[in-house]
């Protein structure tokens, strides 16, 4: 529950709707210039997408080519890639889906024998999402064989992502070896770092970069604001946030 009610205060457009609310209701003129422009330059500022990518270049983990000669006994793969539509009764995917979308192309090339879906959801209310199970659902759906996918479906956070997952490996798995770590770049840091606390060791596969290894921006990036990369800053921001909350905790 404050993890969530912090997430108001990370969130680069809460700092904008502060500013405004400032110009507004301050009563004297130079701190209702300061709210003014500051509500201007936050705007231009994270509303940028080559600032945006600069910025979350320094953070994401490289992406790498695995081949089809190595093998892992598991891709461990970490929730937060779906909602849940209610009005269809089904899973709908995010961006993050990509994570799922990655592991499967690994597991029909055998480079991983079996894939570990970890997450329930991350939500303070019941809104229909039950991620792992309904991954796991529409795997089987899919054709591929219940044995080979593991479902830890009772952590809310990447910490208990880490918890449970290590859990169900010590007392069901233990002759696993060989681990892969299947999340969103500019997640890795902070999931491979929890793992790790659980003793864990894991290869990383990160998904759904924003940047690549050389830089490419088109014209529009430079110049025209992007209303979404107020979502993605926060994903950014929370990140940070998240990794020193973490640290301070003891849970990396």
């Amino acid at each position: 529950m404050l993890s969530k009610i912090a997430y108001f205060f990370i969130q680069p457009f809460s700092w904008v709707l502060m500013s405004v609310f400032g110009a507004f209701f301050f009563k004297r003129q130079k701190w209702k210039s300061i709210a003014k422009w500051s509500a201007v330059f936050m705007l231009l500022f994270f509303s940028n997408s080559f600032i945006f990518k600069e910025f979350i270049r320094l953070w994401e983990v490289d992406s790498v080519k695995i081949t089809q000669d190595s093998s892992y006994d598991v891709a461990i793969v970490l929730g937060g890639m779906f909602e849940y539509d209610e009005s269809a009764d089904r899973i709908s995917a995010r961006r993050g889906a990509d994570r799922i979308w990655q592991a499967l192309d690994l597991y029909h090339k055998g480079v991983v024998k079996k894939l570990l879906i970890s997450g329930d959801h991350g939500y303070v209310s019941e809104r229909g999402l039950h991620e792992a199970q309904q991954i796991k659902d529409a795997l089987i759906e899919w054709g591929i064989p219940e044995q080979d996918i593991i479902v830890e479906n009772t952590s809310r956070n990447t910490f208990e992502n880490a918890l449970e997952s290590a859990k169900i490996i010590q007392q069901s798995y233990p002759h696993f070896e060989r681990f892969l770590l299947v999340t969103s770049s500019h997640h890795m840091r902070r999931a491979k770092a929890c793992f790790e606390k659980q003793n864990i060791s894991c290869d990383v596969y990160p998904t759904d970069q924003f940047t690549g290894g050389k830089r490419f921006y088109h014209w529009d990036e430079y110049f025209v604001p992007n209303v979404d990369n107020f979502t993605y800053w926060f994903a950014l921001i929370k990140e940070w946030v998240g990794f020193i909350t973490y640290k301070v905790m003891g849970y990396i």
